[in-house]
């Protein structure tokens, strides 16, 4: 068994097999820059604004009365929780005799760290996956936690038959709306900040099927999940169809709330393949006749508090709160907030931007910080590239991308966020991550940083990647990461997903990897995710604070304050040679994120002159690694070809 900070168990090929710098016409090639096309003035609005709908108290009832019925249908008393679309969790309800936890997948050899082998409380993961439900949907798609199983696993699509391929797209997004990270909200009870969101996730996103988006006249209000079972984990097989009764109780619960079937999982494709939605029909549900909540509040089971989430002073059904309300804490920006008249911006709830455009706080760390201009710049032109973009993982086809995009400098510090209207919630955490992990490879910190751990399994990852690179300076600022570099070295095969190659070195070995550790990433966290599941259960009288990742902190901060991203969609900023930050972007297909982020940047030092990406020289993609019987070279971004929805364009990226 490993130290008990490194998990959770107290507490509940060939030079052909040279990787493209840019994989579909991403950047980094050399040569002559070539000027990118230029961008087509944005007109009033490009984009819709979701209705303002949300779950009211009757609706509330309905969906846990549903979810109740068909688990005594089936026998198997279930948790069921209800969160609306910002993460407010509107009800939790413990069936009689419900099991109190869940235990989540074990390591393949039996060597448990991080979070595998745990067991958590079911309130827990029934909270997760409702918030997954809700935050990985939009009026454009719909994704439940089996949706989230397919596209974290190390193939994609996952099945025995797939080896060999690469790993899903969204590779360790679990880790994400963490329950230390500074940018989600916490539950209070009363006053303005009570309903902003997005709201935290007490074990990040939920890959286990029994999660469901909610809708009310095709707009996303929210989300259900279920825990009944006993078991949290994922689905390793793709090719077949789960008879899960999680899925169907979770199912049952979203009886008038249905997913609009034109943009569920199942009618999008990444890389040619279908994503799943659900192995559960409506045609297997069981329970049949007329339900209501006051018929079985009391005689199947109690709404239950849940400490930090729920139930303070008393549980009681709650509304939802519509988003883009100044109340659910996402709304419209104002013009002297940002220019675009399509963004939106998080709020107090009082009426003042969360993360408001300024400056560069790292004076003396930089000689020439980030300046507002030069800010409003990078995020107005990433802007206009999303509202150019053909979506990837949205409906109807050749919909216009919706994303988040988040900017930071050297020191992890948000100089601005903005995002479309009907962008996925999820993509607001992630891209901030994806900004602050792009800073922190870049920077030349990130060594000391991570040898500064109080964590000797953080520390080791140093040695690692200074092994696996043969460079003893390695992770000293010598090179530009992007999200997608770092990620290559997450893997746990490198090449992704090649079998019988090495693990990267940031990733665990594949005889000890699953969803539940994927190494540095989770090992940077697991301290507090151990914090606040003591907090969740009585056992601590305190909670995680909001700063995520086990590095040395500054008055009382760090560089990678909600943990750490390992999929693309993120570039770092230079003043010449010099890094000054780094923009992330989240929300769609990786590739559209990956562009929007570096070819933003590349039409912001066109027009403001002084910043933009990293010189072609020290960009990751000239790092090449050594596998004996083959080379392989990092990669830096990738482009999508046909990118434009205005414009016949291809390669958009290449010589940048």
């Amino acid at each position: 068994m490993r130290a008990q900070h490194h998990r959770l168990s107290a507490l509940a090929a060939s030079a052909a097999l040279i990787l493209s710098s840019c994989g579909g016409g991403g950047g980094g090639s050399s040569g002559t820059p070539t000027p990118a096309p230029t961008p087509t003035p944005t007109p009033a609005s490009l984009y819709g604004t979701p209705a303002q709908e949300s779950l009211t108290v009757a609706d509330v009832e309905t969906v846990v009365a549903h979810a109740v019925a068909e688990a005594r249908a089936r026998n198997l008393p279930a948790v069921i929780a209800v969160t609306d679309r910002v993460g407010n969790v509107l009800a939790v309800f413990r069936m009689t005799g419900a099991r109190a936890g869940a235990t989540t997948s074990a390591a393949p050899n039996g060597d448990n760290i991080d979070a595998q082998n745990l067991t958590v409380p079911a309130e827990a993961g029934a909270i997760a996956k409702a918030i997954t439900g809700a935050y990985l949907s939009s009026g454009g798609n719909a994704f439940s936690t089996r949706t989230a199983s397919m596209i974290v696993q190390q193939h994609f699509p996952p099945a025995p038959t797939t080896a060999g391929l690469e790993s899903g797209p969204l590779f360790g997004v679990q880790f994400s709306q963490l329950p230390c990270s500074d940018l989600s909200a916490r539950f209070v009870s009363s006053g303005a900040q009570a309903m902003i969101g997005p709201k935290r996730s007490p074990l990040g996103l939920a890959g286990d099927p029994g999660g469901f988006p909610l809708y009310k006249n095709g707009v996303v209000v929210g989300g259900i999940g279920v825990m009944a079972d006993g078991v949290y984990g994922s689905d390793g097989n793709v090719l077949d169809d789960d008879n899960d009764p999680e899925e169907y109780i979770a199912l049952s619960g979203t009886l008038g709330f249905e997913a609009p079937e034109t943009v569920r999982a199942d009618r999008i494709t990444v890389d040619g393949t279908s994503l799943r939605y659900s192995d559960a029909a409506y045609s297997g549900l069981i329970a049949t006749g007329a339900v209501s909540f006051a018929a079985i509040n009391g005689s199947e089971g109690a709404l239950v508090a849940v400490r930090g989430y729920y139930g303070d002073p008393a549980p009681m059904i709650l509304a939802g709160v519509a988003y883009g309300t100044e109340a659910s804490g996402v709304r419209r920006a104002r013009s002297a907030e940002f220019s675009k008249t399509d963004a939106f911006v998080l709020t107090d709830g009082s009426g003042n931007d969360r993360f408001p455009i300024r400056a560069g706080t790292d004076v003396g760390d930089v000689a020439q910080p980030l300046t507002t201009a030069e800010v409003t710049a990078i995020l107005e032109e990433a802007f206009t590239v999303m509202s150019r973009a053909r979506a990837q993982i949205r409906q109807p086809l050749d919909s216009r991308a919706q994303v988040t995009i988040s900017l930071v400098d050297t020191r992890g510090q948000a100089l601005g966020i903005v995002r479309s209207p009907d962008a996925p919630i999820f993509g607001t955490d992630v891209s901030l991550q994806k900004a602050r992990t792009a800073a922190f490879f870049s920077g030349s910190h990130a060594a000391a940083d991570l040898l500064g751990s109080s964590s000797a399994d953080v520390a080791a990852f140093v040695g690692k990647a200074r092994t696996f690179l043969n460079d003893p300076s390695a992770l000293t600022g010598r090179y530009a990461f992007t999200d997608r570099a770092n990620g290559n070295l997450s893997r746990p095969y490198f090449p992704d997903g090649e079998v019988g190659r090495p693990n990267g070195p940031f990733s665990r070995p594949i005889a000890q990897f699953n969803p539940f550790s994927t190494g540095l990433q989770s090992a940077l966290v697991v301290g507090d995710l151990a914090a606040h599941l003591a907090f969740v259960t009585g056992a601590s009288a305190t909670d995680a604070p909001q700063r995520c990742s086990a590095v040395p902190t500054v008055s009382d901060r760090n560089r990678v304050q909600n943990g750490i991203q390992i999929f693309p969609g993120s570039v770092p900023i230079y003043r010449g040679n010099v890094l000054v930050g780094a923009i992330g972007v989240s929300g769609d297909g990786i590739d559209q994120d990956d562009m929007i982020s570096f070819l933003g940047l590349h039409n912001a030092g066109l027009r403001m002159g002084g910043v933009g990406n990293a010189p072609a020289a020290i960009r990751a993609d000239r790092i090449v690694v050594d596998l004996g019987n083959a080379t392989v070279r990092l990669r830096y971004v990738g482009c999508p070809f046909a990118p434009f929805l205005d414009s016949a364009s291809q390669n958009v990226c290449t010589g940048l």
